[in-house]
């Protein structure tokens, strides 16, 4: 079974990248399924499958006698975790800034709610994410600094309690991981970025809305400076048939 997920996500993702990379254009129907399992190297159960799951995520659009069509891209899931892998990989730049506007759109609102809402268990989990950024930050190559740093965040958006920001938070994992990659390389970078998380769990602490929402403002302006100037900005990661951040 587990070999089955495995080759159905590698045919989903094959097809999926080639949408998000433009290979067939919105509107236009997909190769006739023989030609295109072919070309892939699946059979056409695994084809059809695969056709399901983008059926699925806002991708295509299956209807009789007109065949499976590629819909555009305003029909996509660009939530899903698959969407953002692919929108990574095809086009990091413009994810990257479709991150940069979500955040400041919804972290300082959630920074605010935090403050007036989080109990002691949501102060607690902002802090403990803190202080493993700091740990992270010392260890050489700093292992494991951003995924603390995605803690953080998923945890300040957790403490308002409103379950929606907090699925909001698990959904965009893959973006936010993408732009703390990219923003962490530049020199000096990490080492600003401590003081202001702090600021940001000490205002939540202190119940200061105003003061939490300027301080997580201050690290989404930092972190789009970082990302201009970071030596990974043009950086591709190789990709690979199915794939996994």
């Amino acid at each position: 079974m587990a070999h089955f997920r495995t080759r159905h996500q590698q045919v989903v993702d094959e097809l999926g990248r080639r949408i998000v990379d433009g290979v067939w254009e919105p509107g236009q129907p997909l190769p006739v399924e023989d030609a295109l399992a072919t070309g892939i190297g699946v059979s056409r159960g695994a084809l059809r499958e695969a056709v399901k799951a983008l059926v699925a995520k806002g991708m295509l659009d299956v209807r009789p006698r007109t065949g499976t069509r590629v819909l555009p891209p305003e029909h996509w899931n660009h939530l899903d975790r698959d969407v953002l892998r692919w929108k990574q990989a095809g086009d990091p730049a413009a994810l990257l800034r479709d991150t940069g506007e979500l955040r400041r759109i919804i972290e300082p609102g959630a920074a605010g709610l935090a403050a007036r809402r989080a109990g002691p268990a949501g102060t607690r989990a902002l802090y403990d994410a803190l202080a493993a950024m700091e740990a992270a930050a010392a260890r050489p190559g700093r292992s494991g600094y951003v995924e603390a740093d995605i803690a953080f965040h998923r945890a300040l958006l957790n403490a308002g309690g409103n379950r929606l920001l907090g699925s909001l938070g698990r959904a965009v994992g893959i973006a936010l991981e993408h732009s703390f990659h990219i923003s962490s390389q530049t020199p000096g970078a990490v080492e600003a970025s401590l003081p202001l998380h702090r600021a940001v769990a000490e205002a939540v602490a202190a119940g200061d809305a105003a003061a939490a929402s300027a301080a997580v403002l201050s690290i989404i302006e930092a972190a789009e400076r970082e990302i201009a100037e970071s030596p990974g900005l043009h950086r591709r990661r190789p990709r690979g048939r199915g794939d996994r951040p």
